[in-house]
């Protein structure tokens, strides 16, 4: 492969080793800078424009530099984003560029995709990195539910790699949380739901995402107790930035109504985690009054469900 065929695979972007290799010198390089054919990205690494590089130049720019080096984490689930996050060997020296994020791996060539362009880290590793790597364990939850959601990935083959990686943070609990992803949970509000209301308190387990039809066509609803005409909703918006979005909710809770003789409740924050024993205690005369025979119980010591 000559060196034109090469930048282009490239997105325009080479090092100084890979001029060198395709019988180009150190002179040729200084010429192209100078006439301003070429821009320094990184030290021995270039761009064929003196403009913005765009962030897949970016991207090869910083491969390119560590390389042997990968695309990984944020940079591999949403690319786009800056900084840049590479993957190196773990006996690799520390060092810093601006704008790159390296990350020192001792499975580099087991998580990588080296036949792409630039290499990156495969996405089922990236996405449990990147959820490893969250600020707390709801960031974390965060992480594998979009993958799961946007069907990048599944619960399956997020699992079987899991499985196979012991040296990871908070392994036990993400293991535990990907069995909850596979019952529909799709959001964190939805999982602090699930876990601190639902199965807490004994209230019987709803159908997760459950299709149904509204006037405007085929919609899922959160979690659907189709037995006692209830449906509830999980809103994990801190606010209705969009009246419109706002809109469509109410529209579609008058349509349960309406159409389904379905009662719609709609919980946010407060309810389900700032206060989830009460808003268990009302559910529980909810469902009560709409036949459930069951009997909601405290979470723990001091909880404020009132049973009976």
């Amino acid at each position: 492969m000559d060196l034109g065929e090469l930048m282009r695979c490239q997105d325009g972007v080479v090092a100084r080793r890979q001029v060198l290799a395709a019988g180009g010198t150190d002179n040729d390089i200084e010429r192209l800078l100078r006439q301003r054919r070429w821009a320094r990205v990184h030290p021995g690494v270039y761009v064929d424009h003196t403009g913005p590089p765009t962030w897949d130049q970016r991207a090869w720019a910083a491969v390119l530099f560590f390389w042997p080096a990968a695309l990984c984490r944020d940079s591999v689930v949403h690319p786009g984003r800056l900084p840049i996050h590479v993957m190196v060997a773990a006996h690799r020296a520390r060092v810093q560029l601006p704008g790159v994020v390296v990350h020192r791996s001792r499975g580099l060539d087991a998580q990588v995709r080296w036949n792409v362009g630039p290499p990156r880290q495969r996405l089922e590793h990236a996405v449990i990195d990147l959820a490893a790597a969250a600020r707390d364990l709801w960031g974390g939850l965060a992480v594998l539910a979009e993958a799961v959601r946007e069907r990048r990935t599944t619960v399956g083959r997020l699992r079987e790699t899991l499985a196979g990686r012991a040296r990871v943070r908070h392994r036990a609990w993400l293991l535990q949380v990907l069995d909850d992803v596979a019952l529909g949970v799709c959001s964190v509000l939805e999982h602090a739901y699930l876990a601190k209301v639902e199965r807490a308190h004994g209230l019987p387990r709803g159908i997760r995402q459950a299709p149904g039809v509204g006037r405007r066509g085929g919609l899922f609803r959160d979690v659907d107790h189709p037995r006692h005409g209830l449906t509830i909703e999980l809103d994990g918006r801190l606010f209705h930035d969009q009246v419109s979005s706002r809109d469509a909710d109410l529209d579609r809770d008058l349509d349960a109504a309406v159409l389904d003789d379905r009662l719609t409740i709609r919980l946010g924050w407060g309810q389900v985690v700032g206060r989830p024993c009460t808003t268990a205690a009302r559910l529980e005369l909810l469902l009560q009054r709409r036949g459930w025979t069951g009997q909601a119980h405290p979470c723990g010591p001091g909880c404020a469900l009132r049973v009976g």
